[in-house]
């Protein structure tokens, strides 16, 4: 049992190290991508206009005039004081070749009191990297690698980083067994009647004055011990997150049913043919104020978005700046067709079903942001310990390789190997 954990653990790891340590890495900057960003980019986001606000939805509307080929898909309905009015866009279908258009950028940054373009950029650029897109090539390399589409699908470098996910889920439970002492009988030779618990014990430390190579060992274990629980739920909500549809909702209706949103009773339609929108944008707004209203929410509607694949309107419901909502869940929203308006459902944040709380409850444990600035602080260092114990896995796979190779060569009489001394086992 032990020997097959310990080849599942070991080749695992080495499969998974690289995705795991650039997962780690990008974690830890980007827990505080909206904060870097501001900074690197102040010329985008920071605004010195005076005078009364323009009203969002003709700031979208002049912005969709100057550029036939933009469709707007996300707007704020109100820009934070003393910031600009950011945007998001996807290409119209070009009406000469029946494709959709090929676009440089996919989000806006606007002037809030006159409506006027401030900046644009590609959010998710590969190259070049810039100080405007670094902080969203980081994050997309997080859960896609970047990974282009192929064969018409986009999905790969999802769904790669989902299967690894789900693969340091099961591990994390071989990794924790392997830490633990063989069953030997108390008092056995060489181990003093000494209890299992206290044999288990330096499983939990680092030997600092021993050499390099058990040091290494011991970050290696001792990190994942101490903060196991942690990495376990960056694992399992990697793997949620990813492989929502394909994995993780099938496996949550076995357990609880989970309140359908219109992005599962509907099928997307296809890249090139985008459902045209008969209402606009002002008019899913008023729908959702008079249903919020009706509802008695306090929260005014904060943000509007479309989806072309699926042919609906989402109206999100917060004040501005607060729009990751209660403990990072999001806002509360409300979901109206795009061609007749009819009300299609809607999503409150911490309500529903248990799968539904389970299931909004995914990204703001992945993310930290259930537990505010400190749940942050905490998934930044977390990321670093995941590269930390990648690297330190391989370098123990290393260390044992040429240890195993040393001994397995032909020894001569003076128990040397062409020309190189016996390397002890570490």
């Amino acid at each position: 049992m032990r020997q097959a954990v310990t080849l599942l653990h070991r080749w695992f790891g080495l499969g998974a190290a690289l995705f795991l340590f650039i997962a780690g890495i990008t974690g830890a900057v980007i827990s505080w991508d909206h904060e870097l960003d501001d900074w690197l980019n102040p010329h985008l986001h920071e605004s010195r206009a005076e005078g009364p606000a323009l009203d969002a939805l003709t700031a979208a509307r002049l912005a969709e005039a100057r550029d036939p080929r933009l469709r707007v898909t996300y707007l704020p309905l109100a820009a934070e004081p003393g910031e600009t009015l950011s945007l998001f866009g996807v290409p119209r279908v070009d009406p000469v070749t029946g494709r959709l258009f090929e676009m440089e950028y996919n989000q806006l940054f606007l002037d809030p009191v006159t409506g006027e373009e401030v900046g644009r950029r590609l959010w998710g650029q590969v190259w070049p990297i810039t100080s405007e897109t670094l902080i969203s090539f980081l994050y997309k390399l997080h859960y896609s690698l970047h990974i282009p589409e192929i064969g018409g699908i986009d999905d790969w470098g999802v769904w790669l980083m989902g299967i690894v996910a789900l693969g340091w889920t099961i591990d994390c439970f071989g990794g924790f067994y392997l830490t633990l002492p063989t069953r030997r009988a108390a008092g056995a030779k060489g181990d003093g009647g000494r209890s299992w618990l206290s044999r288990w014990a330096p499983a939990w430390k680092i030997k600092t004055g021993a050499s390099a190579y058990r040091v290494n060992f011991d970050i290696h274990r001792a990190f994942s011990l101490w903060t196991w629980a942690l990495l376990f739920i960056l694992a399992f909500t990697s793997f949620s997150l990813n492989l929502y549809r394909e994995a993780f909702m099938p496996l949550m209706t076995l357990v609880s049913q989970p309140t359908p949103t219109p992005f599962d009773l509907r099928k997307p339609a296809p890249k090139h043919q985008p459902i045209e929108p008969k209402i606009s944008f002002a008019d899913a707004v008023a729908l959702g104020a008079a249903e919020a209203a009706r509802r008695g929410w306090a929260e005014p509607a904060g943000a509007v978005s479309y989806s072309p694949a699926f042919g609906f309107y989402a109206v999100r419901f917060f004040h501005a700046g607060e729009d990751h909502g209660a403990a990072g869940v999001g806002p509360a929203r409300l979901y109206f067709d795009g061609i007749d308006g009819r009300y299609l459902g809607d999503r409150v944040p911490w309500a529903g079903t248990a799968a539904d709380i389970f299931i909004q409850a995914q990204f703001p444990l992945h993310s930290g942001r259930i537990l505010g600035l400190p749940g942050r602080i905490m998934i930044s260092i977390m990321g670093i310990v995941v590269a930390a114990v990648s690297i330190t896995g391989v370098v123990i796979w290393w260390k044992k390789r040429k240890s195993r190779l040393t001994t397995r060569a032909p020894k001569t009489m003076g128990g040397q190997t062409a020309g190189i001394s016996q390397q002890p086992a570490e």
